[in-house]
């Protein structure tokens, strides 16, 4: 499924979002995140605009930048469905979790089960690794876990971080479809309302694709990359995945990143304060996947459109 080069693009090639590392509690994991970076930043963001308002003028993250970040595709159709009823909704009635166990061949006991989210540490104790001389269907039915173990923690984790939602049944149910879909539009609207309820303080703790974020930050602002991690890869995040930031207090880092965000000043000769191109370097054309260039991609890439995940429209 994942064999075959042209399509990496598409979701249909998962192991370039999510790498190949796990953490101990079951969830995957291709970066460690700087949490006092990211979270400095996210105090410049303004939801009336969508955008970052800092000392040289305006800034956001785009669905060119979805694209080079995370490979994914940003045209396609919606990643929607229905929420409320969910028992009702799949396959024209039939209970949820029947269909749960048709497509993974195995059933969560009820102890791993909240309302209609299975805990991520389930998943991987029982998906971690397939049993030797597997046959086809078997190697579907943990592929079928493994993206919806990438789709409910690497580009739509919730501030819970460690359970994985059966909404995504209807979508693994047909794997040859999955690359069809608008994912890369679906993680910048979910990273956007992420971002406009920390910032409304509605929540504190961080949750949505802060990869893209963090990885959006490294690219766009000189003054914060991290030195070394000279070789260029696909998807553009995927560059520092071996990035460990300091885990000094969190306070002090946070004030300091507040600070050099205010010195971000446009006539600045020694720093570029942010590249509006960074994607035209030869590094990156060099490593850029061909679907990622075709005119029905970049044509949305300058779109005013709406954002569409599930009930999130932005």
């Amino acid at each position: 499924m994942g064999d075959d080069p042209e399509r990496l693009y598409r979701l249909d090639g998962v192991a370039h979002i999510a790498g190949g590392d796990q953490r101990r509690d079951g969830r995957l994991i291709w970066y460690r995140l700087d949490e006092p970076l990211v979270s400095a930043f996210i105090e410049r963001w303004r939801p009336e605009t969508h955008t970052f308002h800092m000392p040289f003028g305006e800034c956001t993250i785009t669905l060119q930048d979805v694209a080079y970040q995370l490979g994914l595709a940003v045209d396609g159709r919606y990643v929607s469905g229905c929420l409320t009823d969910f028992h009702m909704y799949i396959e024209g009635g039939r209970p949820a979790w029947v269909w749960f166990d048709e497509l993974l061949g195995v059933i969560s006991p009820p102890s791993q089960v909240q309302k209609f989210a299975v805990n991520c540490t389930w998943f991987q104790e029982t998906f971690g690794e397939w049993p030797e001389g597997a046959d086809e269907e078997t190697v579907r039915r943990f592929a079928r876990a493994y993206i919806m173990m990438l789709l409910g923690t690497q580009l739509f984790g919730d501030k819970s971080d460690n359970r994985i939602h059966i909404r995504w049944l209807p979508y693994v149910a047909r794997l040859e479809e999955m690359g069809s879909y608008s994912w890369g539009s679906a993680a910048l609207a979910w990273l956007y309302r992420c971002m406009c309820r920390v910032a409304n303080r509605h929540l504190v703790k961080l949750a949505g694709p802060l990869q893209l974020l963090q990885s959006w930050i490294f690219w766009r602002f000189p003054r914060f990359r991290p030195a070394g991690y000279d070789t260029c890869s696909w998807p553009l995040a995927s560059r520092r995945s071996g990035y460990s930031p300091s885990y000094s207090e969190k306070g002090p880092r946070v004030r300091s990143t507040q600070l050099k965000i205010d010195m971000l000043q446009p006539r600045d000769v020694i720093v570029v304060p942010f590249i509006w191109m960074p994607y035209s370097s030869p590094d990156v054309l060099q490593v850029v996947h061909p679907e990622a260039l075709e005119p029905r991609h970049t044509a949305l890439w300058r779109s005013v459109t709406l954002l569409i995940y599930f009930a999130v429209v932005e």
